[in-house]
């Protein structure tokens, strides 16, 4: 299996496993490729550092300064986005709290206006609503703090 770092002609990053090269090759060329953000089918290889095992002899040893790593540019960008997609149902949702479960279903009712909310549901209201048909997301939330 070959690990690729893609990207999309919007320029949004991803990763993909392929069984080698060629059935990268293959699978772009039918177009079966698609970027999981806007769904472009233009999808090429990201420029990647190569990944080069080293033997266990010549790998340095870590330093007590070496115990806290810089975090990675995309994980970086990660949080970024994780970030302003919180602003953005900040600013756009009502924040129902812990009931969200029950508001949900008086939308779904017609016992409440058609809004947008968000809010809080254990793993059984969740799996109740969506027994009931009620569509709904969940999203990771960052803290706001979160650096």
């Amino acid at each position: 299996m070959i690990h690729y770092q893609l990207v999309c002609d919007e320029a949004h990053e991803f990763d993909a496993w392929f069984r080698d090269s060629a059935t990268f090759e293959a699978q772009s060329a039918q177009g079966l490729l698609a970027c999981p953000s806007c769904g472009s089918t233009s999808v090429t290889r990201a420029l990647m550092a190569p990944s080069i095992a080293r033997s266990t002899k010549t790998a340095p040893k870590a330093k007590p300064e070496d115990k806290t790593l810089a975090p990675m540019p995309r994980a970086a960008v990660l949080r970024q986005h994780l970030r302003e997609l919180r602003r953005q149902v900040e600013e756009n949702c009502d924040y129902v709290g812990p009931r969200f479960a029950e508001e949900a279903r008086r939308i779904q009712c017609g016992e409440s206006d058609v809004h947008a909310i968000y809010g809080e549901a254990s793993r059984e209201e969740a799996e109740a609503l969506r027994d009931e048909g009620i569509s709904f997301g969940t999203v990771p939330w960052i803290s706001k703090d979160d650096a």
